[in-house]
């Protein structure tokens, strides 16, 4: 009788070990499953290549980008691409969106959309440089006008090539920095 109690018992710790491994297993699959639809469907790790954003962003500055539900503002810090411009991602910040009238004075470097002049904290130094665009320009349906926070050294939708962006060559919104380490966070 003493040995088929061991024996139930060896049974019983036995089946314990093996639904505890088994659940232990399942609950790493599905969080495994749960980061790889995140990162697939909704946000991706992008790095900043070039001194475009400085001061905001620095060179291979990482970000982590998200485009779920996201419609564009101003203000916004996006990454975008557009194979008639550049092949890999760039980031900028969108400056109008659809309807808006951008307008620049390259003398005084001051930006104005729909006649009021932007307060940009962010930007490394006046907008001084022309490209081929000529200004005003009223944003069409469906774009958006963006910029690079280091005006004079960012080439944008102040040229031609790159001009009024389809929303649709958004590939998200910045959320927040994540390398280098010590600097993560939001950034605006």
């Amino acid at each position: 009788m003493r040995k088929q109690n061991k024996n139930t018992a060896e049974e019983g710790a036995k089946g314990r070990f093996h639904s505890e491994l088994f659940d232990w297993g399942e609950a790493l699959l599905i969080s495994l499953s749960v980061v790889i639809l995140v990162f697939v469907f909704g946000v991706r790790i992008i790095g900043v290549q070039g001194s475009s954003m400085e001061p905001t962003l620095q060179d291979a500055n990482q970000l982590l980008v998200s485009n779920l539900f996201y419609t564009p503002e101003k203000g916004d810090i996006v990454i975008l691409t557009k194979d008639s411009f550049m092949e890999s991602p760039i980031v900028k910040r969108v400056i109008a969106t659809e309807g808006d009238t951008i307008d620049i004075d390259f003398e005084t470097g001051a930006v104005t959309v729909n006649g009021e002049q932007l307060e940009e904290t962010y930007i490394a130094e006046p907008t001084t440089t022309f490209y081929d665009v000529t200004f005003p320009q009223t944003v069409p349906e469906d774009c958006i006008f963006v910029m690079g926070d280091n005006r004079n050294h960012s080439t944008d939708s102040r040229y031609g090539a790159l001009g009024m962006v389809d929303t649709r060559y958004i590939i998200g919104k910045v959320l927040m920095r994540i390398y280098p380490l010590n600097e993560i966070g939001t950034v605006s």
